[in-house]
């Protein structure tokens, strides 16, 4: 094990402080905590029945781990006293640190001292609740919690205490090996303790709660060795919104960063990406039970058709597919439902055969005798205190034994998780059957377990471009320099000539020919500012344009006219400081923030992967040829998107942001149309060393 090991996993603990941290030990003796508890307390005789020392000098040897429940002033005190004398790891519980510093408290000082002071030894927090290790038996937690011991299950690592007590307190069936608190992430990051997590064999799926990322080295790090593990990652990811991402500032110090950021960051990890609480845990489950799903082939049964119906519409617009049965498939269904029964996927299976097991079992294992990657009996149990289960106990031991025969993944879905029994989901899990709860929160468990697989079955892009904090002051480049410069790395460009009065225009005009454009230089956003002139059809005409623009812009740009347009796209790289530089594609031209028709990847990224994003928006199909319309030239498409990209790469020093709109896609080509690049005046120092 790693440096964590002894924190994680310890044989004595120290709980250091009263109120909250009394409840420590209360946690683990309830958890049944075989090692040595320690309580300090300079006034208490005993906490919970355990006689306590008055102070650290007073414990028979450095503890593996501590708990430390005091004020943030005292706790910098005590941390530097258990690094001095050898201990394994603390949890800092206290607040007012780093997240307080917009009120002005000084919590950014002390918690630089707080490191300082912990050195080498790992801490968890500040500002967090600490752990619970349900498979050896370990809580250094000042509260509640619902888990219980397990043998092995998924760790759920979360930037929120709350949100952590919550998920315990899930009766959804869902095995918790580890519950991980991480505050400020003063020392020991997120990705760090999931990097320990994935190397326990008990562990069989990592869940991470993130506000912001952090530290995008030790992530990336993290996401390889799961790949190397065949391990599934499942982020629940916050801070999209302005709100959010304004509470994340104050709430855990982390820049939450852009919302197409984090998402291309994750996927780009392997990371599949989910939005509500309920979702995540479905997912960790089918996970737990199933592993990664080889794509998003589905089944779903049930004995009734406004279940099928809304299976079937629930899964639109998703990464998911009812392939149609097979011919043997078909005969055999009839055989077993007899001729009253419409046969498809979603199949209805009506009442004809409820409550007769051989004829359930020959029919479910008809419909899971196919290349499914998951399939999903909708079956709602009636409540126990009211109703008999007797009817739906047959439905299962058919359902057990279909899968059985046909070796399918399988998964039984209530429409309502109080449908689903906290006691028949435990002996679900344990069979090798996931029970989900909620049919919307299964079908989106199945697309994350189907992208986590996708993830792990391609090869592992190159690490995040690695990028540090550029100085304030910028430059722009004119649209002649931005296109200049991306030109040199492959880009393809519109003939122009630069001018800078009447002659050179009229000798431009002859030289490049009518129709051109006209341009002011200097200017972000000439359509807006009326310093864009198209088709301009001869030299007259050219002088007119020009003169309008006059007051505008120190310098023109004449170009040749793009002919043969098939549509417009809009290539940008911008410096997102959580995540790396960021390259966006998308509709692009007058309309490219009306469509919003995105798709975003972290850099460096290859052709592969470009022409995949691509492929998946809308407007990729004008490039393929909508409607009869000439198709578009999608290789000269990537290989643009691809020269933008090769530019920001060698520019990653000091590239603030770059923009391509409209890159003009023709039967034969991509032009530039337009560039704007900014660049920093001058590049970072270099980590160590003191700017000049």
């Amino acid at each position: 094990m790693g440096r964590l090991d002894r924190l994680l996993r310890p044989a004595s603990v120290a709980v250091i402080g009263g109120g909250w941290a009394a409840n420590v030990v209360e946690q683990l003796r309830r958890i049944g905590y075989e090692g040595a508890i320690w309580p300090i307390h300079p006034s208490r005789d005993e906490i919970d029945g355990i006689v306590c020392f008055n102070s650290l000098n007073e414990l028979p040897n450095a503890p593996d781990a501590a708990f430390v429940g005091v004020n943030r002033e005292r706790t910098v005190e005590v941390v530097e006293a258990l690094r001095a004398m050898g201990a394994g790891g603390a949890v800092c519980f206290a607040s007012g640190f780093l997240e307080s510093e917009g009120e002005a408290t000084g919590g950014r000082d002390l918690q630089t001292r707080l490191v300082a002071a912990a050195g080498s030894m790992p801490i968890l927090g500040p500002n967090c609740y600490g752990f619970i290790n349900y498979l050896d038996g370990v809580a250094l937690w000042p509260d509640q919690h619902g888990g219980r011991r397990c043998d092995q299950g998924v760790a759920i690592l979360t930037q929120s205490s709350n949100i952590a007590i919550n998920m315990t307190m899930q009766r959804r069936g869902l095995p918790i090996a580890y519950c991980v608190t991480v505050g400020n992430q003063a020392q020991t990051s997120l990705a760090t303790i999931g990097m320990e997590l994935l190397e326990d064999e008990r562990v069989t799926a990592l869940g991470l709660h993130i506000e912001g990322i952090g530290d995008i080295a030790a992530f990336d790090a993290m996401a390889r060795r799961a790949s190397a593990l065949a391990k599934p990652i499942v982020a629940l990811k916050t801070g999209h919104s302005e709100q959010a991402r304004a509470q994340t500032l104050t709430h855990t110090a982390s820049l939450a960063g852009s919302r197409s950021g984090a998402l291309a960051f994750l996927d780009r990890a392997g990371v599949a990406v989910v939005h509500t609480i309920s979702v995540f845990l479905e997912t960790l489950k089918l996970l737990h039970v199933h592993g990664p799903l080889a794509g998003g082939r589905l089944a779903s049964i049930s004995c009734s058709g406004g279940e099928a119906s809304l299976m079937a519409d629930l899964a639109i617009g998703r990464d998911l597919v009812f392939p149609p049965l097979a011919a043997t498939q078909s005969r055999r269904l009839r055989a077993a439902l007899g001729p009253m029964v419409s046969l498809a996927n979603p199949l209805d299976y009506h009442t004809y055969i409820w409550g007769k097991q051989d004829a359930m079992a020959r029919a479910f294992t008809a419909m899971l005798d196919a290349p499914l990657d998951l399939a999903m009996f909708v079956l709602d149990l009636p409540r126990p205190d009211r109703c008999s289960a007797q009817g739906w106990h047959v439905a299962l031991a058919a359902i057990r034994q279909a899968a059985a025969a046909t070796g399918t993944k399988t998964a039984i879905v209530a429409s309502l998780p109080e449908n689903m029994p906290e006691a028949l989901a435990e002996q679900l899990v344990g069979g090798g059957i996931a029970p989900l709860c909620g049919m919307e929160e299964a079908l989106l468990a199945a697309e994350a377990a189907a992208r986590v697989g996708a993830g792990l079955a391609r090869p592992l892009p190159p690490p995040p471009i690695a990028i540090s904090p550029l100085p304030p002051d910028a430059l722009t480049l004119d649209e002649a320099q931005a296109k200049a410069a991306l030109a040199a790395h492959g880009l393809t460009v519109p003939r122009g000539l630069v001018c800078a009065g009447v002659r050179d225009l009229v000798e431009a005009g002859r030289v490049i020919g009518y129709p051109v454009a006209l341009k002011g230089l200097g200017i972000p956003h000439k359509s807006e500012a009326g310093a864009v002139a198209v088709g301009i059809a001869g030299k007259d005409e050219l002088i007119g344009a020009a003169g309008r623009m006059a007051g505008l812009t120190h310098g023109f740009l004449v170009e040749e006219m793009v002919a043969d347009a098939v549509c417009e796209l809009i290539v940008g790289v911008v410096r997102d400081p959580a995540h790396g530089l960021v390259l966006t594609i998308g509709a692009g031209g007058v309309l490219a923030e009306l469509l919003a028709d995105t798709a975003s990847l972290v850099l460096p990224a290859t052709e592969a992967a470009i022409r995949e994003k691509l492929t998946t928006l809308k407007v990729a199909r004008l490039i393929a040829g909508h409607r009869g319309r000439p198709a578009g030239d999608l290789d000269a498409a990537v290989a643009a998107i691809a020269a933008v990209a090769a530019y920001a790469a060698g520019e990653a020093g000091r590239l603030v942001e770059l923009d391509v709109n409209p890159l003009i896609v023709t039967p034969t080509g991509a032009v530039a149309a337009d560039a704007l690049i900014r660049l920093a005046a001058a590049e970072p120092a270099a980590r160590g060393e003191a700017a000049q």
